[in-house]
């Protein structure tokens, strides 16, 4: 880890104590982090930069209300964060009423451009240059594609099962497996 990551890691720590215990300031902090990298990531998985700000805003309130809830022990501040957001998004996606305006070239657009992070190298501008970024590139290219259509693009295993035309347990197999050797690889 650099010196850098570290005293972001330390900052978004103590930004997540100051939302943990009701001072404003937290929020403000987060948002001077990592506020543009988290719009970029609602984006790539929202498309429509409207429904992004939309997710954003509704995960700084949910990390304001929850705060407390993360505990430092059980991962980073910058995970959890990310975490909070990611779901929110999905929970957009899978809401669709929001999306009911789009024809259906634009859904389909929107899908092929979540599909598109996880064949080109996007993925390594959303994990960044550190530890993350290393150990996803550790990864074999399939169970790298199934993580990211999983937990970036938000497909189901189904979804992604047929996406990449395998069995179903294979596709779970490269999810649990990949998550499995980053969990080591990050330890």
């Amino acid at each position: 880890m650099t010196d850098d990551t570290r005293q972001r890691s330390r900052q978004l720590d103590r930004a997540l104590t100051a939302c943990a215990e009701g001072r404003p300031e937290g929020i403000d902090a987060i948002l001077d982090i990592e506020g543009s990298q988290l719009l970029g990531v609602a984006r790539r998985i929202l498309i429509r930069h409207d429904l992004a700000e939309e997710a954003l805003q509704d995960a700084m309130v949910l990390i304001w209300r929850k705060a407390a809830q993360q505990r430092q022990g059980e991962g980073t501040a910058r995970g959890w964060i990310y975490a909070v957001l990611r779901n929110r998004c999905l929970t957009i996606l899978r809401d669709g009423k929001r999306l009911s305006s789009l024809s259906p070239d634009e859904l389909t657009r929107m899908q092929d451009a979540r599909q598109d992070l996880c064949h080109d190298d996007d993925w390594k501008l959303l994990a960044g240059k550190g530890r993350l970024g290393e150990c996803l590139d550790a990864l074999d290219d399939p169970a790298r594609r199934a993580i990211l259509l999983a937990h970036v693009a938000g497909y189901s295993h189904g979804e992604i099962s047929a996406r990449q035309g395998v069995p179903l347990g294979t596709a779970k197999s490269w999810i649990r497996r990949g998550l499995a050797s980053l969990r080591e690889c990050l330890s």
